[in-house]
């Protein structure tokens, strides 16, 4: 084994020098706090215990081994939120992904069609993406104003009452939609319009000889042509949709009630806010992470038994 190292080092050693400058941030940036992160989950670790220093003076830390009662105070539902939350978080993150690829599939079919200003239109439509999220988060929040926002003037210019979007639990769900469609669709429609712009128009012409309607086409032609764009579309927007942590807290910062908290800001909120629960936190971390790793394999393995049965 160290025989295959040392050779394996002799003859790529240039590529192992280029690689270990990233193998060494990553170690630090990721490794490092993941293992601090699943070893506070073990224990009772938070602002008072952790010890510190103040001055002169060095307070010991006192915090202590708990094993596994974190992990069995979360999932029992003793603590009382997870299962609120996570129940949200699934429910946020199956609408918002569903709204990104069908708007983003929508939009993608209609540049990739022959058009005056096509340039204009799809500079346009990524400007959502490219806006920092506090940027488009404030703007939403300010257009979603309850006395003074645009949304609510326009309802009541049409004769509809004015909506209290963030002070509600349900409208406020809707608006966090809302605003993280906008800054999600962009995204998938470009990556969406670069599959289409790649499936070959003679399965096009060939299928419109054929006589396959436009449906047919749509359905036999587009979507298979689009399944290896759209399956890593829809994985990354599975991820960073669990994770959206920008939305939610710029535009309600968990509110109304708590009504709108994902796990990740609860975790936030227990590691950051009032008394600083770091296990508590360190715990959600650890759970959020082993949800989307099951969810990622899950996802991955069922398109895999899907090209291999069209296969």
């Amino acid at each position: 084994m160290i025989s295959k190292l040392r050779r394996s080092y002799d003859e790529r050693w240039y590529a192992w020098a280029m690689i270990a400058p990233v193998v060494l941030v990553l170690g630090v940036i990721v490794v490092y706090p993941l293992v601090q992160g699943l070893y506070y989950s073990l224990t009772d670790i938070n602002e008072a215990n952790m010890g510190r220093t103040i001055g002169v003076n060095h307070i010991p830390a006192s915090f202590t081994f708990v094993g596994l009662d974190n992990y069995i105070d979360v999932l029992s539902g003793a603590d009382g939120e997870f299962y609120a939350r996570l129940t949200w978080t699934l429910t946020w993150t199956v609408a918002c992904v569903a709204l990104h690829y069908s708007l983003g599939l929508g939009l993608a079919m209609l540049l990739n069609r022959p058009m005056r200003m096509s340039g204009l239109y799809r500079v346009l439509l990524v400007v959502p993406w490219a806006v920092p999220v506090f940027v488009s988060a404030f703007a939403w929040r300010l257009m979603l104003n309850k006395d003074n926002g645009v949304i609510n003037a326009v309802l009541e210019g049409v004769g509809i009452g004015g909506v209290d979007w963030l002070g509600q639990p349900t409208t406020a769900k809707l608006a966090v939609i809302m605003v993280n469609v906008w800054v999600g669709v962009p995204f998938v429609m470009v990556a969406l319009l670069g599959g289409l712009q790649a499936i070959p128009k003679e399965q096009y012409e060939a299928a419109a000889l054929d006589g396959a309607t436009a449906w047919q086409r749509f359905r036999h032609v587009t979507l298979p042509g689009l399944r290896p764009v759209s399956s890593t579309v829809v994985l990354l927007g599975i991820i960073w949709t669990f994770n959206q942590f920008g939305v939610i807290y710029l535009v309600t910062e968990g509110g109304p009630f708590g009504s709108s908290e994902l796990l990740v800001t609860y975790a936030y909120k227990l590691g950051f806010a009032n008394v600083r629960d770091y296990a508590m936190a360190a715990t959600y971390g650890t759970i959020i992470l082993s949800m989307l790793l099951v969810i990622a394999t899950a996802y991955r393995r069922t398109l895999d038994r899907r090209q291999e049965a069209a296969a």
